[in-house]
């Protein structure tokens, strides 16, 4: 996250958890959820793992504009944008959600979307229990030793 320097990223994990699936995929779709929230919230942005009574769930919070209801079920459709104008000035094509959204099917999870008009945006993508490992598991199963790799 390079590119906002001096930009504050509140990480609160609650559990020792990995999510089975394509790791580059995975990468991508909590990255563009993070990157969102960085370009549309000058506020910390709050992100959340942890493991709830349906699946594991990564929650990811800002406090910016906020989202007319009207957009939301449109919004992880390939190149919708709510403002176009929004384009120049911050980038992007209106691929990110639609990444995310894809990620999230091809892994049986589901992204949910809630906004209200000048307090922020929640964005949480939550996996089904059947794909949650404890992060000793995952490790060894991908034949790595430490969460870096």
């Amino acid at each position: 996250m390079a590119a906002w320097p001096g930009r504050q990223i509140e990480l609160v994990t609650s559990s020792k958890l990995c999510v089975l699936g394509n790791a580059a995929e995975l990468r991508s779709a909590i990255s563009n959820l993070i990157v969102n929230a960085l370009k549309y919230s000058e506020a910390p942005v709050s992100v959340r793992w942890s493991d709830t009574v349906v699946g594991p769930e990564l929650l990811v919070e800002d406090q910016g504009p906020g989202i007319d209801p009207k957009h939301i079920p449109r919004l992880t459709e390939r190149f919708y944008r709510v403002d176009k104008s929004r384009s120049q000035a911050t980038g992007g094509s209106g691929l990110g959600l639609a990444i995310v959204k894809h990620v999230a099917v091809s892994h049986d999870a589901k992204l949910f979307i809630d906004s209200e008009l000048e307090k922020g945006s929640t964005f949480r993508l939550v996996f089904p229990n059947d794909r949650a490992v404890s992060c000793d598991v995952c490790s060894t199963e991908c034949g790595r030793t430490d969460a870096s790799q």
